[in-house]
């Protein structure tokens, strides 16, 4: 028999529906359900081999019942099947239910007595879907309006912040499994308070033991003056931190143990130590040489005649 929707559309749309609402019930995390939850993928496949199935049966009914009608029947059935889908007793009522509106042979009942210039206009009633559409817009708005206006629900301000707030928490989520993408090159002098503290609190459970506390000098050498061993600023003291020190005796490296975005915290807190003037710091050592940032030993060789000699060595410091 000849079906509405057609067994290669209604089959497929049929497992669609239900795919997507196991997609939908089924939390799977980043993976589909039937990728992670190899039983969501047996019930798809049996499920869709019983579509399958009773499609075939179904059109072999048909087929069978077809055959014992008899020929008038057969006829008959044949002309209805002949008629387009537009013209079917069912897209008819279908419409008729959805418009209300008069055919032609109707629409003496609800011709107005207006004439423009021989045009005639009809007295038709609005769709009934559309009236429905309307009234159904006019209880969301006064729902709307006793929600966000007179009880005083949550604001669009109030909705932007919490959103922002969740986002700023799922990339710090997403940041901790991240891989890390800082380096020498691309480090930068942070100087937030937020950074620094983070900064200060990895370096006093690292690296105190060499540097102390404030960071005067120990077994390592005092962080806080103007003298370096493998050179100040931001992009030498991160190498440092990440490649390690003088082969033999200098501080490890770091890269290992310590993401390089949390290194160059640690590098933006101890040059923000510079000139704090610890208790006792530790004697300058004998490899070390003032440091000054390249821009500004330029600079001062074209202020003063006496300027001393800018010692710019390789990357690193003398963690």
């Amino acid at each position: 028999m000849k079906k509405i929707i057609p067994a290669y559309v209604r089959v497929p749309l049929l497992f669609a529906i239900v795919f997507a609402a196991l997609e939908y019930f089924i939390d799977s995390g980043d993976k589909p359900a039937f990728i992670e939850f190899p039983m969501v993928a047996l019930f798809l496949g049996v499920f869709l081999f019983l579509l399958v199935a009773i499609e075939i049966v179904l059109n072999a009914v048909d087929k069978v019942t077809y055959h014992l009608l008899t020929d008038e029947q057969k006829k008959h059935l044949d002309e209805a099947q002949s008629v387009p889908f537009t013209e079917s007793k069912f897209y008819q009522s279908l419409v008729e239910k959805l418009t209300r509106s008069k055919g032609i042979e109707q629409e003496k009942d609800v011709l107005l007595d207006h004439d423009y210039d021989g045009i005639k206009e009809l007295d038709n009633v609005l769709p009934p879907w559309w009236v429905g559409l309307f009234y159904a817009c006019v209880v969301f708005a006064i729902v709307y309006l006793v929600r966000f206006h007179v009880i005083g629900d949550y604001t669009q301000d109030e909705e932007f912040v919490t959103e922002m707030v969740e986002q700023d928490k799922a990339v710090e989520e997403y940041l901790k499994t991240a891989p890390d993408q800082m380096n020498k090159d691309k480090v930068t002098l942070l100087t937030d308070a937020g950074a620094l503290a983070e900064g200060k609190k990895i370096f006093e459970t690292n690296c105190v033991a060499c540097h102390r506390a404030d960071a005067g000098g120990a077994i390592g050498p005092n962080l806080t003056d103007e003298n370096w061993i493998l050179g100040g600023g931001i992009k030498n003291v991160f190498n440092t931190l990440m490649e390690g020190g003088r082969p033999g005796k200098g501080m490890v490296a770091w890269k290992e143990s310590i993401k390089p975005t949390e290194l160059q915290k640690v590098a933006s807190y101890v040059l923000s130590l510079q000139g704090s003037k610890p208790k006792d710091p530790k004697t300058t050592e004998p490899e070390a040489k003032p440091w000054v940032e390249e821009g500004a030993a330029k600079a001062a060789t074209t202020t003063s005649v006496d300027s001393t000699k800018t010692e710019v060595t390789a990357p690193a410091t003398k963690l």
